[in-house]
């Protein structure tokens, strides 16, 4: 630890490694930038004094990324907290209307029989000096949720949420990351910095419960592109390639700490984190040394004119099974069949006052998804109730401070599917 604690600063060319294969769609192709190419040869610098260690030793159950998947069974996320960004310092986690997170609040999760937490965490605001050290107050709020839902034998998928510019400026120092090349430079010192922490302070006293995922919905902002994905497109292809650069120089990263580090399993996501970025043949998984150790990350709120769109349809229809039934086959014949479980890590259905249809949603998704060995993780900002007919944003499922749930009818549709 002391060794890694003192070697500093990442250095990182900036070069073409999009591999295409027109032949095939369900050719999954690996990056071809190596360790040497990308430079990474040293973890950046922090103020080590204050930095937030990894404690304990845990023993690590190394199996593969798709035997994990399978115990994983259904998930929750703890939404609009510690990713919320107003506020200063400790108080942001309630700055987006969200109560303090208790170890009573994941109590109650595990005893619903959610058996993996989605702990989405936004980091830029807690920056605290020239060298991008992560505020230790933070880290161990961070590290005192983790540690209640490991203790209940959960799963918990920890990521970099809401860390993502705007793609119309460069990125400023301190600011996230972007993908484009003229961000490009700040952006790999953020989320470099960044990563090197989190994996410092998670490492061996962590088994295989927990899991990282780099990056959530990585995008161009304010852009027409910023939710739409063109392979041809010179802005696309652009993301892309800064994209695969990101996720392959934080898998070396975080496996080059060592230690449980080594077997960890990543969960690696495309533009958006869109069904049709992931889809495509520009899609580049991370070159691994250690195999069976990847995992794929998509967000699906669909069919949209069901789950998401304000007001949209009400109705779950035939035609929108047979959507989602399409969708899943692509993940499952792309990902699933080769080593990589897809984990759907944000998936819902906003309230439209139609519950006995949301629940026949819920049935569908979530059973027919693990039919094709996929594990949905519920997106759960806390608000549900339905106001002036406005339908936008409704995914409150879980109350917080009762330890109840809104509609319990869509817990049961989840467990019921997914055990």
């Amino acid at each position: 630890m002391k060794k890694i604690l003192s070697i500093f600063l990442i250095m990182f060319t900036l070069f073409s490694c999009t591999k295409k294969n027109a032949d095939n769609k369900d050719d999954i192709t690996p990056s071809d930038l190596s360790a040497s190419e990308l430079k990474i040869t040293d973890y950046v610098s922090f103020n080590k004094d204050i930095a937030v260690k990894d404690t304990g030793k845990k023993e690590f159950k190394n199996i593969s990324a798709i035997e994990l998947a399978k115990d994983m069974k259904c998930g929750w996320n703890l939404g609009n907290t510690l990713d919320a960004t107003n506020g200063e310092g400790l108080e942001s986690e309630t700055s987006w209307g969200m109560p303090t997170t208790t170890k009573a609040m994941i109590d109650g999760l595990a005893k619903s029989k959610i058996k993996t937490l989605r702990v989405p965490v936004s980091w830029a605001r807690h920056i605290i000096d020239a060298n991008y050290t992560i505020d230790p107050k933070w880290m161990s709020r961070v590290k005192q949720i983790v540690d209640w839902a490991i203790s209940n034998d959960m799963y918990v998928i920890l990521n970099c949420h809401h860390d993502n510019k705007s793609a119309l400026e460069p990125v400023q120092y301190g600011e996230g990351y972007c993908p484009t090349t003229e961000s490009f430079e700040e952006s790999m010192k953020f989320l470099q910095n960044v990563w090197a922490q989190i994996s410092l302070a998670f490492n061996n006293g962590y088994d295989e419960h927990l899991i990282f995922e780099f990056l959530n919905e990585p995008r161009l902002r304010d852009t027409k592109w910023e939710w739409a994905f063109d392979p041809w497109d010179k802005s696309c292809k652009d993301a892309n390639n800064c994209l695969t650069q990101f996720n392959q120089t934080l898998l070396y990263l975080v496996r080059k700490t060592g230690g449980n580090n080594q077997k960890r399993k990543i969960l690696v996501t495309g533009l958006a984190a869109s069904l049709n970025a992931i889809i495509a043949d520009q899609f580049v998984i991370p070159k691994d040394d250690e195999p069976g150790k990847l995992m794929i990350s998509v967000h699906m709120y669909s069919p949209y004119s069901f789950a998401m769109e304000n007001p949209g349809k009400i109705e779950f229809t035939e035609q929108m099974q047979q959507e989602l039934s399409y969708s899943f086959s692509r993940l499952e014949k792309k990902f699933v069949s080769k080593g990589y479980p897809v984990i759907i890590d944000e998936y819902g259905a906003t309230n439209k006052n139609n519950l006995a249809q949301r629940v026949n949603w819920f049935k569908y998704f979530v059973s027919t998804a693990k039919e094709k060995g996929i594990i949905c993780c519920l997106w759960d900002n806390g608000i549900y109730k339905v106001t002036n007919n406005d339908f936008s944003e409704r995914y409150g499922y879980y109350n917080r401070k009762t330890q109840k749930w809104f509609f319990p009818e869509i817990l049961d549709a989840i467990i019921e599917s997914a055990y």
